[in-house]
C-alpha cells in the first residue's frame, strides 16, 4: 500500500492507495491559519505536521490497512515558506511574532515591493517565470524576511518549501525537490549549474545558502530519500519499512494524477492541459520543448514529468473568491459546505424559473487577489458592476452565480493566451475541489473551447502523490511507469451549444472590464 499526503490551503489530506491506483482510505484535518489584513497569512508548521499525522492515521484506519503494509509515502504541499534555525526549531516570520508562526502562506502578498524589485533586475531567471516575479514565489518572501525580520534571518539555518519540509520531517533528508526549487526558488533545472548566484546576490540574498541550508542540486521528483525515521514512523502510525519519496507542489501533483496516461507521450502533451482548481486554480500546460509565455510561470523543466516542460498559468483566488462572496454579502455567512450547497441549490431553482442566463446585468472581474494570469498583475483588484439595493438571499445567489461565470471565462482568457503562444489545446482535464461544484463544472464545459474531462479518481491529487510514492518504494522502474500503471480513466463532459453565445458575451464583457479598470487607474494617477 502507498500513503499519499496533500497539504492544501485549509487542510491536510491523506490517502491510502493500492498499486493499481485505487483510493481505499481518505481522511482530512484542518490547518490553523493566522491572518493579518489582506496580505499577510502564516501557518504553524508543527501544527501542519500534526494535521498530517492525524490524517494519515485516520486514513489507515478507514482503509483497514496494517502499518507494515505501507511501503511508500510522499507529500505534496502549497508553496508556503517554512523557516527554522540551525537546530530545526521554528522562527517567527513577522517582526515580534510568535515562533510557532514560522511559515509564510503561499498566497501571502507581503512581498509585492520585493517582487517588483526582482522584475526590475532584468535578470535572465525572469525568462523562466513568465517575465514577472510574483510575490507568491519564495525569493521575494526571502527578501522581505531579511529586510523586515532581521533577527529571524540572522538565526535561520534551514528554510524549506512546505513539501520539502514534510519530507525532511519524515526522513531527516535535507534534499529539495526539483519541482519546488525550479518553480519557486529560481533554480534552473535544465542547466548544469541550476542556482544563479549572481541573481541572488543582486537582490540581496548572497547569504541565502548559509541561511536556508540549500543543497547545490535539486533532487528529481519521486527519488527515494530513505525510510521514515523512527520519530516520524511513530507519529504517522507507520513503520521504518516505509520509503519516503521526493515530493512536489500540490498543483503539480494534481497535474500528475490528471494527465498520467500521457506520461510517455510527451509529443501529445501540449494538447492535454490540466486545471487543478480549489482555493486557487492552476492551468498546467506541458510540452516537449520550452514555450515561454508572458503571464504564465515557466517554462519549468522536470517539474511534473521527467523530460517535459511546464508553463503554469493561474488564478490566485477562485474557491477562495466564492467563499469571500458568501462572507461579504448581508445574506451570507461563514462559507461552510452546507451554505455553498444551499446557495447552489437555489441558483439551480432560479435558473429553472428565470432562465439559464441568470442576472446578465451583473458583471464580476474576479481579480480580488490580483491577476496571476494572463496579466501577471498581483496588484490588480476585483470589480463588481450592476449592483442594486437588493440584499436578500436571492441577490447573494445571483452574485455567486455571476462570480462563478467570471471564474470560468477567465480560464477561457488563459487558454486563449496559451493558444496564442502555440499550445494546441484540445482537452482540459479537471482535478481538485471545483469538480464537486456542479455550477463550475457546467461552466467549464460550456465556456471553454475544448473538451472537458473529469477524472474518475476520487482525488486525482492524492493519486499523483501515490504515483510518486510508488516509484520511490521501487514498485516501478521510473515515474512514468508508475503513472501508466496507476492512471484512472476520465469522463468527458458535454457542452451545451445554447450556452455558447451568452458565455461569449460574458467573456467580451470581462475583457472590457479589464480595459475600464485600466482607464480608471490612469485617471487616478493623473490626479
Amino acid at each position: 500500500m502507498l500513503v499519499a499526503v496533500d497539504v492544501g490551503t485549509a487542510s491536510a489530506r491523506a490517502g491510502v492507495v493500492t498499486p493499481s491506483g485505487k483510493l481505499v482510505g481518505r481522511a482530512e484535518h484542518a490547518l490553523e491559519l493566522r491572518r493579518v489584513g489582506p496580505d499577510i497569512a502564516e501557518y504553524d508548521s508543527e501544527q501542519i505536521w500534526d494535521a498530517v499525522a492525524r490524517a494519515v492515521r485516520a486514513a489507515m484506519r478507514l482503509a483497514g490497512v496494517a502499518a507494515d503494509e505501507a511501503v511508500g509515502i510522499s507529500f505534496d504541499a502549497t508553496c508556503s515558506l517554512v523557516v527554522r534555525d540551525d537546530h530545526g526549531a521554528p522562527l517567527p516570520v513577522s517582526p515580534g511574532g510568535e515562533a510557532r508562526w514560522d511559515t509564510i502562506a503561499w498566497f501571502d502578498h507581503r512581498a509585492q515591493a520585493e517582487a517588483e524589485a526582482c522584475t526590475a533586475s532584468g535578470h535572465r531567471v525572469l525568462d523562466f517565470i513568465g517575465g514577472t516575479m510574483s510575490p507568491e514565489m519564495e525569493v521575494p518572501k526571502l527578501m522581505w524576511l531579511k529586510r523586515h525580520a532581521p533577527a529571524s534571518w540572522a538565526r535561520s539555518g534551514r528554510m524549506f518549501d512546505l513539501a520539502d519540509f514534510l519530507t525532511w520531517k519524515a526522513s531527516g533528508s535535507n534534499a529539495r525537490s526539483a519541482c519546488t526549487l525550479t518553480c519557486k526558488w529560481t533554480y534552473l533545472a535544465h542547466e548544469d549549474h541550476g542556482w544563479q548566484r549572481d541573481f541572488l546576490a543582486a537582490v540581496g540574498l548572497d547569504d541565502l545558502f548559509e541561511r536556508a541550508g540549500l543543497p547545490e542540486r535539486a533532487s528529481p521528483i519521486a527519488d527515494a530519500l530513505g525510510p521514515l525515521n523512527a520519530a516520524a514512523a511513530t507519529t504517522l502510525g507507520l513503520t521504518t519499512r516505509c520509503i519516503v519519496g521526493v515530493g512536489l507542489i500540490d498543483a503539480h501533483a494534481g497535474a500528475l494524477g490528471a494527465l498520467a496516461e500521457f506520461a510517455r507521450d510527451t509529443r501529445q502533451l501540449d494538447r492535454h492541459l490540466a486545471l487543478v482548481a480549489g482555493t486557487s486554480s492552476c492551468v498546467m500546460a506541458l510540452s516537449d520543448a520550452p514555450m515561454p509565455t508572458v503571464g504564465a510561470w515557466g517554462p519549468y523543466h522536470d517539474a511534473v514529468f521527467p523530460g517535459s516542460w511546464l508553463n503554469e498559468a493561474g488564478q490566485s483566488a477562485t474557491g477562495a473568491l466564492l467563499d469571500h462572496v458568501l462572507r461579504m454579502h448581508a445574506a451570507g455567512g461563514e462559507p461552510t459546505p452546507e451554505l455553498h450547497h444551499r446557495v447552489i441549490e437555489r441558483i439551480i431553482a432560479l435558473r429553472a424559473s428565470e432562465g439559464a442566463d441568470l442576472a446578465p446585468q451583473l458583471h464580476v472581474l474576479p481579480d480580488f487577489h490580483g491577476n496571476r494570469s494572463p496579466l501577471a498583475d498581483p496588484r490588480a483588484l476585483g470589480v463588481i458592476s450592476g449592483l442594486s439595493l437588493d440584499s436578500d438571499f436571492d441577490s447573494l445567489c445571483r452574485l455567486y452565480w455571476r462570480t462563478a461565470v467570471a471564474i470560468a471565462v477567465q480560464v477561457r482568457h488563459i487558454l486563449d493566451a496559451l493558444r496564442a503562444r502555440g499550445y494546441a489545446t484540445e482537452t482540459l482535464h479537471i482535478a481538485g475541489g471545483h469538480s464537486h461544484n456542479p455550477l463550475l463544472m457546467e461552466l467549464y464545459a460550456d465556456a471553454l473551447d475544448c473538451t472537458v474531462v473529469e477524472s474518475s479518481a476520487p482525488d486525482p491529487t492524492l493519486l499523483g502523490v501515490a504515483m510518486v510514492a510508488a516509484r520511490a518504494a521501487g514498485l516501478h522502474a521510473d515515474l512514468q511507469s508508475a503513472c501508466l500503471a496507476m492512471a484512472q480513466p476520465g469522463t468527458r463532459r458535454s457542452a451545451n451549444p445554447a450556452a455558447r453565445a451568452r458565455l461569449e458575451r460574458d467573456y467580451r464583457s470581462q475583457l472590457a472590464m479589464q480595459r475600464h479598470r485600466a482607464e480608471l487607474a490612469t485617471l487616478g494617477r493623473a490626479d
